[in-house]
């Protein structure tokens, strides 16, 4: 058997790999979504955005009051006549999260095996043994051994300010927890994520209301990011608000899996919704991170024989401060399209990181060199056996223009 015939059964040439990537100038068919924040709000920088494979800009109100994104909206339209490139606009909810509450914004230094009281009296001063939070019922919630994780994880990728804790006990409204691992909380903004115990919160609550019916509707948002969802009535209860307020009844929601609840509940959230949003951030802490990478394949999959997009989050964590991904988050971004994400969204990296553009433009690369290799005809074939034949008539019209096209 001669080396050439090697070559051949090979699923990748070792030669290809050598190829010059794909110009810029041929933007992925995965798309890309970017978080717009302070980091990437002005006309310049967003235009640089959309240049570089941007197509959906996000705006997440779990920070910032509707002024603050009203203006970076302002100038999203301006960079869009300025560049000629189309960009939907995502709203993203705030939904049942739980947060740490430091009116002070000074750094509270956290050590190890000592202990750290979480209290619903937000009028009280965080400290080193004392954290107020925004929940009152999270003592009902949880019980001694529970694991609790809080930090800016979740949005920075910086594991310096992630702090792991463990329920001790539970005094009237407070909860005791013991420290497992020292770290500085630097800032306002901390999320507190509760391991798979049920939060007694609305989906979508008061506050997502009054900003959807009023940015939202005054600026005719292209999609919902409802977070948190936990179910198919989440998405029914949404959908019913949005069509109350008309101008939004053609909104598309994408209901953002973070938690094991939306896990079980996949299948039925699937059927209701018209995409999915992978939250790899909380998913990660809600599951073991064995388990992080089966949970998006299997969901993937779902996604794509239902034809519905699946969005991938989390990929490029480290870019939020430097140039370059790792080498494993450029093979991770690579494996989600291989397993068949249709987009993948950027936060912290577009937000607040220091190469907004620079996150885009190496994501939407490795988007690129990623399909070229995708197995489409596989692909074709594991739809049309989970479809069935006969092809409805608008279906096979579609499928023989696409074939064709590839032929051609």
């Amino acid at each position: 058997m001669n080396s050439n015939h090697l070559l051949l059964e090979e699923p990748i040439r070792m030669a290809s790999i050598l190829e010059p990537s794909r110009p810029s100038y041929f933007p992925s068919m995965t798309k890309i979504v970017g978080t717009l924040g302070p980091k990437s709000r002005s006309v310049e920088v967003i235009s640089r955005c959309l240049m570089a494979g941007m197509s959906v800009a996000r705006f997440d109100f779990t920070w910032g009051d509707a002024e603050f994104h009203q203006e970076t909206l302002e100038n999203l339209k301006l960079a869009i006549k300025k560049t000629k490139k189309l960009c939907a606009v995502m709203l993203d909810t705030t939904g049942p999260e739980l947060l740490v509450v430091n009116k002070s914004d000074q750094p509270i230094p956290l050590e190890a095996d000592s202990f750290v009281v979480l209290t619903p009296d937000q009028e009280k001063e965080a400290s080193s043994n004392l954290l107020p939070i925004n929940f009152s019922g999270l003592a009902k919630a949880v019980k001694s051994g529970d694991t609790i994780f809080l930090g800016q994880y979740l949005f920075t990728g910086s594991e310096t300010t992630s702090v792991w804790l463990e329920v001790s006990e539970v005094k009237g409204d407070d909860v005791v927890c013991l420290i497992k691992n020292s770290a500085v909380l630097a800032g306002t903004l901390y999320t507190l994520h509760v391991s798979q115990v049920h939060i007694d919160l609305p989906t979508l609550n008061d506050k997502d209301k009054e900003v959807i019916s009023t940015w939202g509707v005054k600026n005719n948002v292209d999609f919902l990011s409802l977070s948190h969802t936990r179910s198919g009535q989440d998405i029914r209860e949404a959908r019913e608000y949005l069509s109350k307020l008309g101008d939004l009844s053609q909104t598309q929601i994408f209901a953002k899996i973070e938690n094991v609840e939306g896990l079980v509940n996949f299948d039925e959230i699937l059927q209701e919704a018209d995409g999915i949003i992978l939250a790899r951030g909380n998913l990660g802490i809600d599951l073991p991170p064995e388990k992080v990478f089966l949970f998006q394949k299997a969901a993937v999959y779902k996604c794509n024989m239902a034809g519905k997009p699946a969005v991938v989050t989390r990929v490029v964590d480290s870019m939020t401060d430097n140039l370059r991904p790792t080498r494993a988050e450029a093979t991770d971004v690579a494996n989600a399209v291989l397993d068949g994400a249709d987009a993948i969204l950027l936060g912290a990296e577009t937000m607040r990181g220091l190469y907004p553009v620079e996150s885009i433009s190496i994501v939407g690369k490795i988007c690129g060199e990623s399909e070229k290799v995708y197995n489409q005809d596989s692909y074709f074939k594991k739809t049309v056996k989970y479809v069935g034949e006969p092809m409805s008539h608008m279906e096979s019209i579609a499928s023989s223009a696409v074939f064709n096209f590839k032929i051609t």
